[in-house]
């Protein structure tokens, strides 16, 4: 008995799953436009994580210098 396991072989079966969950997350229409959105948004998050570090970093040097000063 000899058994072809594949683990990640698609048939058209699979394919036509993941296509309607697809379609069912992002919908029929404006994708380009909901993917869009999301990458727009991630890279704004982004841009205002690194802000925030650079300030924080900003504040910890100014507060080291002014403890170094008054010593």
């Amino acid at each position: 008995m000899v058994l072809y396991v594949l683990p990640l072989a698609f048939g058209p079966w699979q394919i036509a799953i993941v296509a309607v969950i697809a379609l069912i997350i992002f919908g029929g229409k404006g994708i380009g436009k909901k993917i869009a959105g999301i990458i727009k948004g991630t890279g704004e998050g982004v841009k205002e994580f690194k802000k925030a570090l650079n300030e924080d970093d900003k504040e910890n040097k100014e507060s080291k210098e002014s403890k170094e000063s008054k010593e």
